[in-house]
């Protein structure tokens, strides 16, 4: 599977677009936002090309793509009006971990190269007991977020938008649990010096790209061991 992950639209009608421009280019299988979609909010600027209107008219028709997290700023009033769910405040992941090479080893067929591969994969998930997944914690982030953890069990992934910032990082809680913090910056209104963005993840590698699809930072699952 592959995923694409943005967040923090906050009604900009010129970077949805550039989102869904993305979205067909990298031919993922599935969109999820991180929540703030139509509303700019108090302490924001308005971001470039506001139009909220108009990134309802855009996002209403590729509702059957969306996976969305409700933001602070998103309320039911958004919701009537976007014909697709937002109002969950989080949604728990778990996506295939495995790297896979694409590589046929010499004297092997197809068919026997993939079936090992597969004994391989499987070996390795009944040993570190993922059976071959990564478990994700979506939210929004202003309620849960590095200083305040959901309950997460040692190895996951807490995965949220909010700060405008692009993340990847470790954290570790009182108990010696180590998790991961990643976060995909903003589609419309990045800060703390960051580019527009969004991330890719596709067989155990995340990817983060600035709107033209060009990628600044990379992070592999299996560097959790």
């Amino acid at each position: 599977m592959k995923l694409m992950i943005a967040s923090d639209i906050h009604g900009s009608a010129r970077y949805c677009g550039q989102m869904l421009e993305a979205y067909r280019r990298e031919e993922a299988d599935r969109l999820l936002i991180l929540g703030d979609i139509l509303y700019h909010g108090p302490r924001n600027d308005l971001p470039e090309g506001y139009a909220p209107k108009e990134v309802i008219a855009m996002l209403n028709p590729m509702r059957e793509h969306l996976l969305c997290v409700r933001g602070n700023c998103d309320t039911e009033v958004d919701q009537m009006v976007l014909k697709f769910p937002i109002m969950a405040d989080y949604c728990f992941l778990e996506l295939p971990a495995n790297t896979l090479s694409g590589e046929i080893p010499a004297g092997k067929s197809a068919a026997a190269a993939g079936s090992m591969e597969k004994k391989e994969q499987d070996a390795a998930g009944q040993a570190d007991g993922s059976a071959g997944t990564v478990s994700i914690f979506a939210t929004h982030g202003h309620v849960y977020h590095p200083k305040h953890l959901p309950p997460l069990k040692d190895g996951d992934i807490l995965l949220t938008g909010h700060t405008h910032v692009p993340a990847c990082d470790e954290i570790m809680d009182m108990d010696g649990n180590r998790f991961w913090y990643l976060n995909p910056g903003s589609v419309s209104i990045p800060k703390e010096g960051s580019v527009h963005s969004y991330m890719i993840y596709e067989n155990g590698k995340f990817e983060w790209k600035n709107m033209q699809g060009e990628d600044y930072m990379t992070w592999k699952t299996d560097s959790r061991s």
